[in-house]
């Protein structure tokens, strides 16, 4: 008995810990009509058991433990929350803090270990730059401050006060707290990189001319490649290239180009110090599987990248009818865990989710009557399968 095995974890279940009624006030959260046309600038991040929830409409932040408490409420000192604060008769100043940058918060934070928030900001368009050839609009920057709201400033392209960035599709810390600010750009993606003094140390160009491309086989058609996404490895100077590759689709009648079939997705190590490529690894696709008219067809189709924990593990993760379906890959021994989220599709209206350094899954779900937030221990499961 004292030498059997730990039961594994076979199945992860959804944590449901709080829920946030929807309103204008301190403890809610404002949304705007999902049937709209504009992006919906709400997002969460988790750290330590603490999480942080972004309210674009609200210009807001949300400090809360895992009960749904209101720790501390970050907010513009010119917002619309400022006004309700100061008509209101409740008397919380404690936790309320004000910033003095009025800038529109899209959805993106980030969270380090001493508890210094990082939120992407959308400057005043008066503040607006572009290239010098009019293709790249320069219009948003990264606000940060302590926890205690008594330090603020804005980080740009070249660290505090810099030009701002183009257009940033998510934000990062490190186990060095570090902050990492992954962009779009017209043939791929740019990262900064930058040390714990907010200065940048690294900018690295990741561009579809430069990504690797694989071998070619004598009956196939042009190849083509999309690089999906680049995360950072949070312990060490590496980002993860995820490329999606594709052939073209000949039609066996017409013998024309009609389109484009999935190939494969590789998972590419890219070391910022050597400016090199390391071995990489292939994603199996996810598999889903239509039966009509006696026959059954197979469809592949590549996971999107959600994430890197400080101890490697890679997660990627695809929505269907019934839920996510999550791969969680370790490249370096070539093991993968495949695990299925169920959700309510029809009640959930909009989800943004977050991967913590530790491996946790954090997310929140807009729903009719309110927004619900919950948590899969993925953690659990990686400890479990490591025991045995």
């Amino acid at each position: 008995f004292s030498c059997s095995k730990n039961d594994v974890v076979v199945s992860i279940s959804e944590n449901q810990l709080f829920t946030i009624p929807y309103g204008n006030f301190e403890e809610q959260l404002s949304i705007c009509d999902l049937n709209n046309v504009g992006n919906i600038r709400n997002g969460i991040t988790m750290r330590d058991g603490f999480f942080y929830i972004t309210d674009g409409k609200s210009e807001k932040i949300m400090e809360m433990n895992s009960y749904g408490d209101l720790l501390t409420l970050f907010y513009n000192e010119d917002s619309q929350m400022s006004e309700l604060l100061k008509k209101s008769n409740r008397k919380d100043e404690s936790i309320h803090k004000e910033l003095s940058y009025p800038f529109e918060y899209p959805g993106m934070i980030a969270v380090d270990s001493n508890k210094v928030i990082y939120t992407v900001c959308t400057i005043p368009r008066d503040r607006h730059e572009q290239s010098e050839d009019g293709s790249v609009l320069y219009s948003q920057t990264v606000l940060r401050f302590s926890r205690d709201a008594k330090t603020v400033d804005y980080i740009g392209q070249q660290g505090p006060g810099g030009t701002p960035f183009p257009y940033i599709k998510n934000i990062y810390t490190t186990v060095n707290d570090e902050l990492v600010v992954v962009c779009t750009s017209e043939d791929g993606f740019l990262v900064y990189w930058f040390g714990s003094n907010g200065y940048l140390k690294y900018m690295i160009p990741v561009t579809v001319k430069d990504a690797p491309t694989i071998e070619k086989k004598e009956d196939s058609s042009d190849i083509y490649l999309t690089i999906e996404n680049v995360i950072p490895d949070p312990s060490s100077y590496k980002l993860f290239v995820k490329i999606d590759y594709y052939t073209s689709y000949i039609d066996e009648e017409s013998k024309l180009y009609s389109g484009v079939n999935y190939l494969q997705t590789i998972l590419y190590p890219l070391n910022i110090l050597t400016e090199t490529y390391e071995d990489s690894v292939s994603i199996p696709p996810y598999e889903e599987s239509v039966v009509a008219d006696y026959s059954k067809l197979v469809y592949k189709i590549p996971y999107d990248f959600l994430g890197v924990t400080k101890n490697g593990w890679k997660f990627f993760i695809i929505k269907n009818d019934t839920g996510f379906d999550v791969a969680i890959v370790q490249s370096e021994n070539q093991r993968i865990l495949r695990r299925h989220f169920d959700i309510d599709s029809k009640n959930t209206l909009y989800y943004t989710m977050d991967l913590s350094l530790d491996g946790i899954i954090s997310a929140m779900y807009l729903e009719k009557d309110f927004a619900r937030v919950v948590w899969y221990r993925t953690d659990s499961l990686i400890d479990a399968i490591l025991k045995n």
